[in-house]
């Protein structure tokens, strides 16, 4: 049991960490029915990695790649917020899926020029979950931290908007301000996750339990307490699986969380059936 615990231990406490924000923020944006701004703002990060890695020939783990990363990922959560409020002709999701366009198109563009560009590209989408090291558990530990705390504190603005915002912008609050500071934040938390876990997981980790929780009740402690479950239960399985059977850490995760995802729709589904026939 020791060697597991040895070599899964880190792996385990990252998907912890992973999972509680991200399933909190998951529900915010299932609210805002901005469903794909996560991997919109990873490619961003992605991005923001390659060009560090192209003009300063910065590793993908410097604090240079990160600034790059971050730098990219906040600025475009400000068009987010502006683009909401002020473009009318076309939805958010829309602005969402083209800016993931133009980041895609720029990665692929920078990978063929810049040396060892593929590298990256398959650490922002793969990861290393399993090679993860005290460092990372601590940084990360310390900006989810300070994210959390920011939304505790602001709680009450973020939610409003989030379950009205025609209401929010109806009772004179700054939307923009507050979607900016929304949007920064969600691309900080991106930016660290993906560079640990990859796209897919931190995709995974931020829509499938939130999902799952919507199906069974709208109160947000309960919804919580879903997610975590939710995630808890798949980083086991994936983690599991991948000393086992020497799968990859992050589908095992994300697949089980649609597995579990699907077992809760024929739950609920059951549930109104019997419901019709008592």
């Amino acid at each position: 049991m020791l060697p597991i615990i040895q070599i899964l231990g880190l792996p385990f406490l990252i998907c912890i960490l992973m999972s509680t924000i991200l399933g909190y923020l998951g529900i915010h944006v299932l609210k805002r029915e901005v469903i794909f701004i996560d991997i919109a703002l990873a490619q961003i990060a992605a991005v923001g990695s390659i060009a560090a890695h192209f003009a300063f020939e910065a590793h993908e783990d410097s604090v240079v790649s990160y600034m790059c990363s971050g730098g990219f990922v906040i600025v475009v959560g400000v068009l987010y917020a502006v683009a909401r409020r002020r473009i009318i002709q076309i939805s958010l999701e829309a602005v969402i899926g083209i800016s993931y366009g133009i980041a895609a198109g720029a990665a692929l563009f920078m990978v063929g020029v810049a040396p060892g560009g593929h590298l990256h590209v398959q650490q922002i989408l793969a990861g290393s979950l399993l090679w993860a090291g005290v460092s990372d558990v601590t940084m990360s530990l310390i900006v989810f931290s300070v994210v959390i705390f920011c939304f505790i504190v602001f709680q009450k603005p973020f939610a409003r908007i989030s379950n009205n915002y025609d209401g929010a912008v109806a009772e004179g609050v700054k939307v923009i301000w507050w979607d900016c500071l929304f949007y920064a934040l969600l691309g900080v938390v991106v930016t660290m996750a993906v560079k640990v876990a990859g796209i897919v997981v931190v995709f995974a980790y931020l829509i499938i339990p939130a999902t799952t929780s919507a199906i069974f009740s709208q109160r947000l402690w309960v919804r919580l307490v879903i997610n975590w479950a939710v995630a808890a239960i798949a980083s086991v399985g994936g983690l599991l699986f991948a000393y086992y059977l020497d799968f990859s850490i992050g589908p095992a995760i994300a697949l089980l969380m649609g597995c579990e995802l699907a077992i809760a729709a024929v739950v609920v589904r059951g549930r109104q059936l019997a419901l019709v026939i008592d």
